[in-house]
């Protein structure tokens, strides 16, 4: 099935960008990232920035981007049955240095999981090199990364993510 990622979730001042590899089925259908209940990435996040956990999706979006958050995929467009990163063919990249042109305040980009950060440096060879970027690999909060409970994920993640 082919798979088209969503738009960027950013807005003027954004500081981090979070890279994920492509949207599963269930945030593709609802066009909302990480829709999917059992993926841990809001209720990561909200209590990273010492929020609330907002249950209403553009709430979500408005809490990280009060703290300078932008979010996107790695991936633009590819084939997948499901949505397991491992079922991923024939991808194309996004273009991450066109949203840092059009945001250039973002400084940091966070990978979520092994997928976006292969995906990302695939795809972006030059923005490896600039020193102005700080890049990180971030274990996966989807449910599928059992090896990571919240406790595991907070800690890898509170290194990049700061209120």
């Amino acid at each position: 099935m082919l798979c088209i990622g969503l738009q960027p979730a950013v807005r003027e001042g954004a500081r981090t960008l979070i890279l994920g590899s492509m949207p599963g089925v269930a945030s593709l259908n609802a066009r909302e990232y990480y829709a999917y209940p059992q993926n841990r990435f809001w209720r990561m996040m909200a209590t990273l920035l010492g929020e609330p956990f907002p249950t209403e999706y553009p709430e979500r979006i408005a809490m990280v981007q009060r703290h300078g958050i932008a979010i996107w995929d790695a991936i633009a467009r590819c084939e997948r049955e499901g949505s397991l990163d491992s079922a991923i063919k024939n991808e194309e990249g996004a273009d991450i240095s066109a949203l840092l042109e059009a945001y250039p305040t973002i400084k940091t980009i966070c990978c979520n999981g092994g997928k976006a950060f292969a995906a990302f440096k695939k795809y972006n060879k030059g923005l490896l090199a600039r020193e102005d970027l700080t890049i990180h690999a971030l274990p996966s909060t989807s449910a599928a990364n059992a090896r990571y409970t919240m406790e595991k994920l907070l800690a890898a993640w509170q290194v990049a993510i700061a209120p």
